[in-house]
């Protein structure tokens, strides 16, 4: 049975501050439902008691980022694979901060500085919850990988761009994600 809590305060944020991983599900009005994984040190952060971000990196696709914009209702939810078992769930709304945004240094100064940092997502909370994760296999975290920034320093600016204009400029479904200015 789910747990409903008001906010993120107490160990709900602080399991959801632990966790080296997480999910985010998307959808637009039409189309594929969309589930990526998270996860890296320091790339996501609780900022108050309804509301957390996370850093998005560039990368294959920008399903997020167009489902949040073509119809904003997102899910983003972390299990321990390690201790006791549970799963923390946050459904909600998003804003996507890009690097031209006024906002882009004030929230990216929370991060960590990551080659091929695309966004910022940040979730309002409508329902912050928890349940038993009784199935939840028990895994033993080793370290992030570094595959990502490696590929994303050895592209440099120019090929992140071109990256992102081939890649990253529509979702799988073809509807709008990264603008051209936001893809430099």
């Amino acid at each position: 049975m789910a747990n409903e809590h008001d906010t993120l305060d107490g160990f709900i944020g602080d399991f959801i501050s632990r966790q080296p991983m997480f999910f985010v599900a998307t959808a637009a009005a039409d189309g594929l439902v969309n589930v990526s994984p998270k996860g890296g040190d320091g790339t996501l952060v609780v900022l108050d008691s309804r509301r957390i971000a996370y850093l998005d990196l560039t990368g294959s696709g920008s399903e997020t980022i167009a489902h949040v914009r073509a119809l904003n209702r997102i899910t983003v939810m972390w299990c321990a694979f390690e201790g006791p078992p549970m799963i923390a769930r946050i459904h909600g709304r998003a804003e996507v901060i890009t690097r031209d945004t006024p906002e882009w240094d004030e929230m990216a100064s929370r991060f960590p500085d990551k080659p091929g940092a695309r966004a910022i997502i940040v979730v309002t909370a409508d329902r912050i919850s928890d349940s038993c994760g009784m199935s939840v296999p028990l895994l033993e975290y080793r370290s992030d990988r570094d595959q990502l920034d490696r590929w994303a320093r050895g592209k440099g600016d120019e090929g992140l761009r071109d990256y992102r204009d081939r890649k990253n400029a529509t979702s799988l479904d073809g509807l709008p994600a990264l603008k051209e200015h936001e893809r430099g």
